[in-house]
């Protein structure tokens, strides 16, 4: 059999759920659904925080960077997922998996460290109540959100270039719904040990370390709760952080998974379905997260509707 590398084939098969042609015709219509969800909630608390003074803080101005964050991450996966699952298409080109294996991924590392940025805005506003807006500073704010973005991207940049260096030998059949490391190195015709160490030691640092410091922030911030009197206080200051921990354990708990675990323990049915729900329902449900138990996007929510009707 002649050996080919990656350049000597146009692209790849996303082979996604076709093994299941019924669960395809359900999930096309399920992910539609949650998609338009996704766009609709998350474009509403990023248009919210940006119309409504009240919500001109650091803690929504992270917010809306996670909200822009999980548009763009479920957009550069989605559509093609539902173009493979109406069955008319499931192919990506070579150049295509790269540019979404580069995006998908820099969003991913983008979103590790963002939220644990959060959970430090959180600590300050909690543990450091009286010197919250001397150190969260909108400058401040503005350096850790660049500094995210920038951390994830280049993380990205590293695991796309080592990954697509790999010879695939004519390989192209990519057994999930979209351009992720894990199955890419299953494709490899060559030992992939190193990236799997490189992966592994990435994916400490971008999510492991991130998740440990979020866990440190957030005992500092139960024993200042325990400490604050008021039940009142007490309810107020878990509601304010419970919704970020929920997203934290959410996006989180799947990631660790997905990525952590030994390569000859990676299931790829199982890959699959853990990757649907930190990539697609993980980003849908965290605004409704934020907002159904949140005062202050609900009242904001109020008055742009009430001004809008006011005007007419």
């Amino acid at each position: 059999m002649e050996q080919k590398n990656e350049s000597s084939f146009t692209g790849f098969i996303l082979l996604g759920f076709s093994d299941r042609p019924q669960l395809e015709q359900v999930l096309f219509v399920v992910l539609l659904i949650f998609y338009i969800f996704t766009l609709l909630g998350n474009t509403t608390i990023i248009a919210l925080s940006h119309v409504d003074p009240h919500l001109h803080t650091p803690m929504y101005f992270f917010l809306s960077n996670l909200s822009f964050l999980d548009l763009c991450y479920t957009t550069s996966i989605v559509p093609q997922l539902l173009v493979n699952l109406s069955g008319s298409d499931k192919f990506i080109s070579f150049g295509g998996c790269v540019v979404q294996l580069y995006i998908s991924l820099g969003l991913g590392g983008t979103e590790c460290i963002l939220l644990r940025v959060m959970a430090l805005d959180r600590y300050a506003a909690i543990c450091k109540p009286l010197h919250y807006t001397v150190i969260m500073h909108p400058r401040l704010c503005a350096l850790m959100a660049s500094a995210s973005w920038i951390i994830g991207f280049a993380n990205s940049l590293l695991e796309t270039v080592l990954t697509f260096l790999l010879p695939f030998c004519g390989r192209n059949e990519l057994d999930h719904f979209f351009c992720e490391v894990p199955p890419l190195l299953k494709l490899a015709c060559v030992d992939t040990s190193m990236n799997e160490s490189e992966l592994f030691f990435a994916s400490v640092i971008t999510l492991f370390i991130p998740v440990t410091l979020i866990m440190f922030s957030y005992g500092g911030i139960v024993r200042a709760v325990l400490r604050i009197k008021s039940t009142v206080g007490q309810r107020k200051a878990f509601g304010t952080c419970g919704s970020h921990l929920t997203v934290v354990s959410l996006f989180y708990g799947t990631a660790l998974y997905a990525y952590l675990q030994p390569s000859n323990n990676y299931s790829q049915d199982q890959g699959k379905f853990i990757s649907l729900f930190y990539t697609i329902i993980t980003p849908m449900i965290n605004p409704f997260i934020y907002t159904l138990r949140n005062k202050d996007v609900k009242g904001a929510m109020r008055r742009v509707l009430w001004k809008d009707s006011a005007s007419r």
